[in-house]
């Protein structure tokens, strides 16, 4: 049997907050979170463990880098915050030197099982980062890329449609930024298209094209709206990571929009980068990506998306 184990690089909201939702699942067997500051990662692991009486047992430990030779699934959160004024390509520069450190300190302990799962912003840039310097198979080192942002349009649509969230399919792809493009022309509520579920249920909003780019917008500020007011986002985002190491270990094969390798899926528009695209996730981490037929616009997007990433990574030493 592979191991059920999940080491969790960085200990901040997203972190920590990731452990817990890990704790109250029932599919990991074991949880080792790894920090700069060991005390509030050996705090974070005693406050979990106390709280084990009430789930399923597994074993949580404020671990080492040493820890990753037993585990099945890496994920790594740590990073730096962007500071007042800093451009994109600065805080990227600066996250890169932390993922120097890591990906140094993983090294002597990767293995032929192991899924590597980037969270840390910029997630697209990070994850290529991750894959080029680990030098391990692209279809093991995945992003958490458009996830949330999924769920995000998923949860708002559901608020005005009054239908559970669950029933509604639909994508953000591309960056997980500015740049990301929603894919309304696959969009169903139900099995329904939009338009089918305009006409059954006479939700006329969703034949106005400003309303939808309307609803994009409130996907794409969620993050700044969630900081400006709480200071951090890291329940969600929670949430969603959780999502993807559950379909991993228990191999579900769910589609996600995580961020994969990109080599021929744009036609060869862009190659060589990484961004969020509809992708069958299970045990090996991307088993197929799948391609929909999206709108000539959307596909016009997500090139754009790319390029915009490319330039980005044209800009830093790999």
């Amino acid at each position: 049997m592979k191991s059920r184990n999940v080491v969790i690089i960085g200990d901040g909201m997203v972190g920590s907050t990731l452990a817990y939702t890990l704790m109250t699942d029932n599919y990991a067997q074991g949880i080792s979170i790894v920090d700069v500051n060991k005390s509030k990662a050996e705090g974070d692991a005693l406050d979990l463990i106390h709280g084990m009486p009430f789930v399923s047992p597994k074993n949580i430990k404020a671990g080492s880098y040493a820890d990753i030779k037993h585990a099945r699934v890496v994920v790594i959160t740590a990073g730096v915050a962007q500071r007042d004024g800093e451009t994109r390509i600065d805080l990227l520069k600066r996250n890169l030197k932390v993922f120097d450190s890591i990906i140094d300190s993983m090294k002597p302990y990767v293995h032929d099982d192991l899924i590597v799962l980037v969270v840390t912003n910029p997630v697209d840039i990070l994850t290529y980062y991750t894959y080029k310097k680990l030098g391990i198979p692209a279809h093991r080192v995945i992003g958490s890329g458009t996830v949330l942002d999924t769920a995000r349009l998923k949860s708002i649509i559901s608020e005005e449609t009054h239908v559970d969230p669950r029933n509604i399919h639909t994508y953000i792809l591309g960056e997980h930024g500015d740049s990301e493009v929603a894919a309304w022309s696959v969009t169903n509520i139900g099995g329904l298209t939009l338009e089918q579920f305009c006409s059954d249920t006479n939700w006329c909003k969703c034949q106005d094209a400003f309303h939808l780019e309307e609803l994009h917008e409130k996907v794409k500020n969620a993050a700044y709206e969630i900081i400006n007011k709480k200071g951090a986002t890291y329940y969600a985002v929670g949430l969603a990571v959780n999502k993807i190491i559950k379909t991993i270990l228990n191999d579900t094969s769910s589609v996600l929009t995580i961020s994969t390798y990109i080599s021929d899926e744009l036609d060869g528009e862009v190659t060589d980068f990484y961004f969020s695209l509809p992708v069958v996730v299970g045990a090996k981490g991307v088993e197929k990506v799948l391609h929909l037929k999206y709108s000539i616009d959307e596909y016009k997007g997500l090139i754009k998306s790319a390029r915009i990433l490319k330039e980005l990574i044209n800009e830093i030493e790999i």
